[in-house]
């Protein structure tokens, strides 16, 4: 199958899962009553629609499948980066600890009430999420950095293991201590996109694409990053100064994603592996495809979540890891095998 069929595969069905997104929930409506009520309201023209469906399509379902296809680009892109230049098929920002930064900040202001005026209490949790997140992968860095002058790459990967499991355990502590937030901080810590709206879409999307067009930037670096440092060095890359320009971004990425809808695991694990499959090694095009297909994947996963079950709401990162975790294992054993 030749390179551009393949593409336009990706794009249709990230386009169908956006259109049962919008049509699948607790009021049913066909294709052609979502792309009528989506079409009157970007034309402005709703006289002739359901005021009741436009709110729940444009006010609800809508905001919502565009947010987890956001954030599961972001994490898919932050993946691809963090597999790029770690050069390990397991390595994700998850590993360098911003979801346990994320989570441990958020897990503060939820049992302090803390609240920062400018934001309120609205932008107040996610804020603390993705401080928490990158504080977390910075400081694993330069701690990283003042144990190995190069920054190699087990250095990085062990560092960031050991960051995010003291950063857990800090987080283990504080929900044992407060049960009154026991179950808030669980689901948080699942992620979901009960309550999502324009707002939180508003502040995903600028980050998202910013960090893609500097990623694609350093693609070429990427590409020959990939065939290993010494070579890498001798071609003329400031490995030190590319990898942290790098790993910040998919740690800006991860932060702000998991700020927004909580954590959500597996998603940048899975769709960088599927799409080199597909596309082959090139970051030009891994890049963009794995944010279309891990976006694809998370909208999917979180339609999953709201309609197996009805009414009844599962966590989307349960749904994730249903996934991912067989996946993780698979991906695991074969780089054994291989050895």
């Amino acid at each position: 199958m030749r390179r551009g069929t393949k593409v336009l595969l990706v794009i249709g069905a990230a386009i169908l899962i956006l259109m049962a997104s919008i049509a699948v929930g607790s009021v049913n409506l066909s294709l052609g009553q979502v792309v009528e009520i989506l079409l009157s309201r970007l034309t402005g023209e709703t006289g002739g629609t359901d005021a009741n469906l436009s709110a729940i399509v444009w006010g609800m379902r809508f905001p919502r499948a565009v947010l987890a296809f956001l954030a599961g680009a972001a994490l898919s892109a932050s993946g691809t980066v963090m597999q790029s230049v770690l050069k390990n098929p397991l390595a994700s920002s998850y590993t360098l600890g911003v979801s346990s930064g994320a989570s441990l900040c958020a897990a503060l202001v939820m049992v302090t009430g803390f609240t920062i005026p400018v934001l309120g209490t609205l932008f107040t949790l996610p804020a603390a999420g993705f401080a928490g997140g990158l504080a977390t992968v910075f400081l694993a860095l330069a701690f990283a950095s003042r144990l190995d002058g190069k920054m190699e790459n087990q250095t990085v990967i062990l560092v960031g293991m050991v960051f995010s499991l003291f950063v857990n355990a800090i987080l283990t502590l504080l929900t044992s201590l407060s049960r009154e937030h026991l179950q808030q901080m669980v689901f948080w810590q699942m992620g979901g996109f009960t309550g999502r709206d324009w707002s939180h879409v508003a502040v995903m999307f600028p980050v998202l694409v910013v960090s893609l067009l500097v990623l694609q930037w350093f693609s070429p670096e990427m590409d020959i990053m990939s065939f290993g440092e010494e070579q890498a060095m001798s071609m003329g890359v400031d490995l030190k100064r590319v990898k942290l320009i790098l790993i910040g971004i998919a740690a800006l990425l991860t932060g702000t994603a998991v700020s927004l809808v909580g954590v959500i695991g597996f998603v940048d694990l899975i769709a960088p592996h599927v799409v080199r499959r597909l596309f082959g090694s090139s970051h030009r095009l891994v890049l963009p495809m794995s944010a279309l297909f891990g976006g694809g994947f998370l909208m999917l996963a979180e339609l999953i979540s709201r309609t197996v079950m009805a009414p009844t709401l599962i966590p989307v990162g349960a749904v994730t890891a249903l996934v991912g975790a067989p996946f993780f294992a698979l991906v695991f054993f074969r780089g054994r095998k291989l050895k």
